[in-house]
């Protein structure tokens, strides 16, 4: 593999390895049913508060665990649903067990939306969650109010490489879904630390700490290998809501979360309607959690 494959490769899983908050692998995902006594096949909703409507989506291997501190500031003034896509953490993989992941748990929480009644929501995704949150916002027209994006773009490949194609990519996300078939989530952690060292000074900051809530290796891998070859910048001239962007930065120049601004902005360039950027320093992939006073204030900015 040439060491471009192997940078891009540790990069993604940087991107989309979820680095779980302290105690989050203990915790369990309540199935507390939702004001429409919602059920799916892909995904699980639990609803907190009173209020305008807020959907939290979390990203790949990562359960609603990761929002629980965004739920907490936000129930009392808000009602906040938090989503979990079956197979990540301790769910069953469900409906989710054969086909793709993104497209149908975000066609379920466009369901939900509509079910539930909820007015104008506006949706927070992380990560591959952030995707989703673009799909729905694309299927679901008037009926979004806003979109917040957390470190995720409609491209993954166009952070690493603005002009990569899923041809490109394809191949190793084959062998990342391979390789996490074969040998589980650990294989990920693994190779995650040992390719970091290609990155040099950058290794520490991109790598340390990374861990999953994990969940079936099918739906991981799956996942893993939408994450990597989806495209969804097509479908932005879809989206009618306003679209934030919120991702970690550094001021750091041998880090790559310094050079980060003008390729999230190019990926969101087709939207109808120009997004909002924001950038949240000292923090990486996972934002809220790395810097959650900064995020929350984010948000706030958001939803006003």
């Amino acid at each position: 593999m040439s060491r471009f494959s192997v940078v891009l490769t540790a990069l993604f899983l940087s991107l989309t390895t979820a680095a779980a908050p302290a105690g989050a692998r203990s915790l369990t995902v309540s199935s507390a049913a939702s004001p429409a006594a919602f059920q799916s096949s892909r995904i699980v909703v639990e609803t907190r508060g009173q209020g305008p409507d807020v959907v939290l989506i979390p990203g790949l291997a990562s359960t609603s665990a990761v929002w629980s501190r965004t739920a907490d500031a936000l129930q009392a003034r808000y009602r906040v649903h938090l989503v979990t896509v079956r197979g990540f953490g301790p769910l069953a993989a469900a409906g989710n067990a054969e086909g793709r992941i993104g497209g149908p748990s975000a066609g379920e929480i466009l369901r939900y939306i509509h079910e539930a009644g909820l007015d104008r929501p506006a949706l927070i995704g992380h990560s591959m969650g952030g995707q989703m949150a673009l799909r729905v916002a694309a299927e679901g027209g008037g009926r979004v109010g806003r979109v917040m994006v957390v470190d995720a773009s409609p491209f993954f490949p166009s952070l690493i490489s603005p002009g990569s194609t899923v041809g490109d990519v394809e191949p190793l996300a084959r062998l990342a879904y391979q390789g996490l078939m074969l040998l589980g989530d650990q294989v990920l952690r693994t190779q995650a630390a040992s390719m970091g060292l290609e990155l040099g000074g950058a290794a520490d900051s991109l790598f340390n700490g990374l861990g999953w809530q994990g969940g079936d290796r099918r739906v991981l891998a799956q996942g893993l290998y939408e994450v990597m070859t989806v495209d969804l910048r097509s479908r932005l001239p879809l989206i009618q809501a306003p679209v934030t962007v919120v991702y970690g930065w550094s001021p750091d120049a041998d880090s790559p979360r310094s050079h980060v601004d003008g390729l999230f902005r190019d990926g969101y360039r087709s939207l109808p309607r120009p997004a909002t950027f924001e950038r949240i320093e000292g923090a990486e992939h996972m934002v809220m959690i790395d810097r959650p006073r900064q995020f929350q204030q984010a948000v706030d900015r958001f939803l006003r």
